[in-house]
């Protein structure tokens, strides 16, 4: 068989895998933990990613778990998958607040915020917030900064699933999302942890291409619940370094640095949606 009927026959076997591996994601309640009190980011810590596994009985998984995020995508793991198609996505303007939750600041949406759609099942957007420096790699570089786009199916026998999608950034200008909310960042002290900033719409939160990496890994915080669906978007952006000390500065101190390590990938597939080859 040459190289071209290897592939015919390659690829879409890869894709029949794909969809059951999405379809066959477990349904999941335990969210993102609120207090971050019971964890932190310090190496070598006793309440440091290194022990979080060993905390909680309920957070075992961030130890034995064999799905876990982030990971370095690797040209050399990903498989091409021109049929995931383009991210659909449906957002809609409503009110926001914005939280210093002393391991990250976060962006939470009071009421439906809309959507994205990934295999025929909507996930409607609760909250996002930032991690830095970049939690995930691409071929073993990590960037400055990360934003997790957080997004929650509609209860099921009452657990859901989640998916979230990650915008990675590098130094250079502005983003213009923090520069919008970077005077309420600010303004945040000991005592006033979450404000009301009115109507923001998720949409203007730009991914800045089609391409993007897809994988099936964890929440990056306690509990490290997996079976969340990750889309990471391939255009990296820019942000400036004084959005970063900012984001850095918001937070407690264990936190300036709230990037849990790279996970092992333990013979995951990783696909890349990107647009159709010509014969």
């Amino acid at each position: 068989m040459n190289h071209q009927s290897r592939c015919r026959v390659f690829l879409p076997n890869l894709i029949i895998l794909a969809i059951i591996v999405l379809h066959s994601t477990p349904w999941i309640s335990a969210q993102e933990v609120e207090d971050e009190s019971e964890f932190d980011y310090l190496k070598g810590s006793e309440k440091g990613p290194s022990r979080w596994g060993e905390l909680k009985k309920e957070w075992e998984t961030c130890k034995s778990g064999k799905m876990q995020s982030p990971i370095d995508l690797s040209s050399h793991r990903v498989k091409v998958v021109p049929k995931l198609g383009e991210l659909k996505k449906h957002y809609k303007p409503q009110n926001a607040t914005v939280k210093n939750r002393g391991h990250d600041i976060e962006l939470k949406w009071g009421e439906d915020a809309g959507s994205i759609n990934i295999n025929a099942t909507d996930f409607f957007l609760h909250q996002c917030h930032w991690h830095s420096p970049s939690e995930h790699t691409i071929n073993g570089r990590r960037y400055d900064l990360e934003l997790h786009m957080v997004h929650e199916s509609k209860s099921k026998n009452g657990k859901t699933k989640i998916a979230v999608v990650g915008i990675l950034f590098k130094i250079g200008r502005p983003d213009p999302i923090l520069s919008k909310l970077s005077e309420i960042i600010k303004s945040m002290g000991e005592n006033e942890v979450e404000k009301k900033i009115g109507v923001f719409d998720p949409s203007e939160i730009k991914l800045g291409g089609k391409k993007y990496y897809r994988y099936i890994g964890s929440l990056t915080v306690p509990p490290c619940t997996e079976g969340v669906i990750w889309t990471i978007n391939k255009k990296i952006k820019t942000v400036s370094r004084a959005q970063v000390n900012l984001l850095r500065e918001a937070v407690h101190d264990h936190a300036e640095l709230n990037s849990r390590p790279r996970q092992a990938l333990n013979k995951r597939g990783i696909q890349l949606y990107g647009p159709k080859r010509k014969e």
